[in-house]
């Protein structure tokens, strides 16, 4: 796709938002099962089945993916996206680019060994590989503009409030 091709896609939904603001509000869904024979949650979408299950470092033997990984592939995926939809509006070439994310964190925080470690992740890092003729600035400028647009980066580093609700059910 290039810079014309991708303009020609989103014109008439960038306009449809400017005429109409209440037409760009989305709302995205997922769900997970509990299994009943070990910790784990089956998360299903129309593009596959993925369980969710404890870390190697929680007590997991691996065959489930960890909820931290998924976290990060949701990074990566949003902040290599948002970087090739910038370089291709602003027509700069790239030969290859790889996206890394890395979290650190201490689950003695999760297993409630020690009540002062924090739950959850305390510091997360992403960063790019990139092959591209690009100038210095060019690439800075694209690392900026992906930073800016990326959703994911953007709900990371300035979190939307959670809600948490339980209704009964009978099955």
């Amino acid at each position: 796709m290039n810079a014309e091709e991708l303009r020609k896609i989103q014109a008439p939904l960038k306009a449809k938002y400017k005429e109409d603001p209440a037409s760009a509000k989305i709302v995205s869904r997922a769900s997970g099962i509990l299994l009943h024979d070990r910790p784990a949650c089956r998360i299903e979408s129309e593009f596959g089945t993925i369980t969710a299950g404890l870390h190697p470092a929680a007590g997991g033997d691996g065959s489930d993916k960890c909820s931290i990984d998924m976290l990060l592939e949701a990074l990566i995926g949003c902040a290599g996206l948002t970087f090739n939809l910038v370089a291709t509006a602003m027509s700069i070439p790239f030969k290859s680019v790889k996206v890394i994310a890395e979290a650190d964190g201490d689950v003695r925080g999760a297993l409630g060994v020690d009540k002062e470690v924090p739950v959850g992740m305390t510091q997360m890092r992403l960063s790019f590989e990139v092959d591209s003729p690009a100038t210095d600035e060019q690439i800075a400028l694209l690392i900026k503009q992906t930073e800016r647009y990326c959703v994911v980066f953007q709900s990371l580093r300035n979190p939307a409030p959670v809600e948490l609700s339980v209704q009964r059910v009978s099955t």
